[in-house]
């Protein structure tokens, strides 16, 4: 049989045994409003001043809701926690009014001084919170969080309990779309204290039995390293309108075996789609794929403290030295586009320059040039990459890469998500395997986390020229000025090479017809309140 005739078949052979012997998740959810959602990797943590990866926001949106909400279908900004707001004409104030009925899932109010208190624990220091530099467009948040000024000096003041105003450093339109996300969520502050402190990491709070949440959902159970199931939260302000009773979230370190449950009726939706899988889905299963945009890039943390890597020129050649067109057009097949800049292209105008284009002789010149004709000499390298079928074969391509081009030998290194995060942090790595999916629509999301001083930089490059051209922008009200002052940053980053970037991602995944409200969008959010189920 034919590999397309096979997959057919294998299709109607799971689609009859589903309807002919047991019961699957899929045809009891769509009777009962229980979504089955798959996602990976497993979540170490359900602390939102924690989180790290996507898949965090894909289970906390569901627990937790911040001062904003998003509209299910183009995410533009909508009353949540607050139930409106007023911005100052120079739009560097905000002043949003708490609505009434704003509830903890314990029956506490949500008041204006829980979002003060959850945003000063995310800014201390010994919390550590890596993403603490999203809240340094708060005035005074970066110096507190530095160690220079009190929290006394930060921009937040509660009028009363339902009324809290927020003083920018600059003026940001994109502010309010921020504040769905995780950084910018509330925790109860008090069941945090009772269980760990405020300055505590880690989650002893943050767990079945213990949790206390706002959002639409309470937390179940949570089976590690398997399934967290949330229900709907009789105390959320507007129960009425969510549709969905349950949501499961299964954990999948694997996405083949993703694939297969799918495909056994045992989820609605999955995070993604084995490559090699995508061609036989787009002929014969059109219905249940789907390909969404998605506003991130993959690329390769380079650990510029690591011998060889220290070397601009090295770094640069090895970025040169990458096919982008074959990665994404022979070994993902789903969309994607090659990425020559860590911005896509697009946003709000602003066009990057493709600096790391592929470039043989030049990638052979500079490492010539940097003493490692043909690879010759250049210190021993590894490229590490967290558990997934893709980023092995993308890891491998690259790798093969290097060693045709360039005489450049890498090797492989493969580990669960919470060593590489760990490796990440403690600069344990020459190549790292990394993503940034933006929070918000602007260069500024993609290009911050490359400031010298940022959580999430990682690679002990730091460039005072980047710093101050990224300062700058942020400050200019011109979009054409504020653009080149971007365009000028991204080019003297890229050339720098502390990072290679790989592809623009596309959301490839797949999708039942019963699930409603599921809107494509480029940040790929999903307001649960907002998703139903159809028989």
């Amino acid at each position: 049989m034919k590999a397309a005739g096979a997959f057919v078949a294998l299709l109607s052979v799971c689609a009859a045994l589903a309807g002919c012997s047991r019961e699957t998740n899929v045809s009891s959810g769509d009777r009962s409003q229980v979504l089955h959602r798959g996602y990976a990797p497993e979540l170490a943590d359900l602390d939102p001043h924690m989180a790290t990866q996507t898949s965090y926001y894909t289970v906390l949106s569901a627990l937790l809701e911040g001062l904003t909400s998003e509209d299910p279908s183009d995410l533009h900004a909508v009353p949540g926690v607050a139930e409106r707001w007023e911005v100052s004409p120079d739009g560097l104030s905000y002043t949003f009014y708490l609505r009434q009925d704003a509830r903890w899932s314990n029956g506490d109010p949500v008041t204006a001084q829980d979002f003060i208190g959850s945003w000063r624990r995310m800014l201390t220091p010994s919390l550590g919170a890596t993403n603490a530099s999203q809240l340094f467009l708060i005035q005074g948040a970066e110096a507190f969080n530095k160690g220079l000024s009190d929290f006394s000096s930060v921009g937040l003041h509660a009028r009363d309990a339902r009324t809290l105003t927020v003083a920018l450093e600059h003026p940001a339109p994109w502010f309010l779309s921020l504040l769905s996300s995780p950084s910018w969520l509330p925790v109860p502050l008090a069941t945090v204290a009772k269980y760990g402190g405020i300055g505590q990491r880690g989650n002893p709070w943050a767990m079945p039995g213990r949790w206390v949440g706002n959002g639409p959902f309470d937390l179940g159970s949570w089976r590690q390293g398997q399934e967290i199931v949330v229900t709907r939260s009789p105390t959320y302000w507007d129960t009425g309108r969510v549709a969905l009773r349950e949501i499961h979230f299964h954990a999948f370190d694997s996405i083949d075996a993703e694939e297969r449950a799918f495909r056994a009726g045992q989820l609605h939706l999955t995070e993604t789609v084995p490559p090699d899988k995508i061609d036989g889905y787009r002929r014969e299963s059109p219905g249940l794929l789907r390909v969404d945009p998605l506003l991130g890039t993959y690329f390769l943390r380079l650990n510029t403290r690591r011998p060889g890597l220290s070397d601009a020129r090295v770094r640069l050649a090895l970025a040169y030295g990458v096919d982008r067109e074959a990665i994404a057009g022979k070994v993902l097949r789903g969309g994607q586009k090659p990425a020559f800049s860590l911005t896509p292209p697009g946003l709000g105008g602003y066009a990057p320059d493709p600096v790391q284009e592929r470039n043989i002789d030049e990638a052979r010149r500079l490492l010539a040039e940097a003493g490692y004709p043909g690879g010759v000499g250049l210190p021993a390298l590894a490229l590490l990459y967290n558990t997934s079928e893709t980023h092995k074969v993308i890891a491998e391509a690259l790798q093969e890469m290097w060693r045709r081009d360039l005489g450049v030998q890498v090797t492989l290194v493969n580990q669960d998500l919470k060593s590489t995060e760990e490796a990440r942090i403690t600069g344990n790595y020459d190549l790292l395997r990394s993503a940034e999916i933006a929070d918000y629509a602007d260069p500024s999301a993609f290009l911050e986390i490359m400031r010298g001083d940022s959580g999430n930089n990682f690679t002990g490059w730091a460039n005072a020229d980047y710093d101050n051209l990224l300062f700058t922008a942020a400050r200019t009200t011109d979009a054409a000025a504020r653009n080149a002052l971007y365009g000028k940053a991204e080019r003297l980053l890229l050339t720098e090479a502390p990072i290679i970037t790989i592809y623009h991602y596309a959301h490839v995944f797949l999708i039942r017809p019963s699930v409603r409200g599921w809107y494509p969008n480029v940040l790929d959010h999903h307001p649960y309140k907002f998703v139903s189920l159809a028989p």
